[in-house]
């Protein structure tokens, strides 16, 4: 499987916060949009099918990710 720089990854995952954060406030239908084409792009670099796991993946794939702790996949 291809491999997502991690600079790609970083810059995924903050755009998706921040819109989260836009979203929460505004509900704006241009920012739902952008979140969604965010999320599929994640999930497609990651190989993921849902947001919750792509984000997940991601970070773990970042510098400085502890690869031995999986505690973020227990629930």
């Amino acid at each position: 499987m291809l491999m997502a720089h991690p600079a790609v990854l970083r810059n995924l995952v903050e755009q998706y916060d921040t819109l989260r954060i836009h979203q929460a406030e505004n509900g704006d239908a241009v920012v739902q949009q952008r979140m969604d084409d965010i999320a599929y792009t994640l999930c497609v670099s990651t190989g993921t099918r849902d947001i919750d796991a792509a984000l997940v993946a991601a970070r773990h794939q970042l510098p400085g990710a502890r690869p031995q702790d999986d505690s973020v996949l227990t629930a």
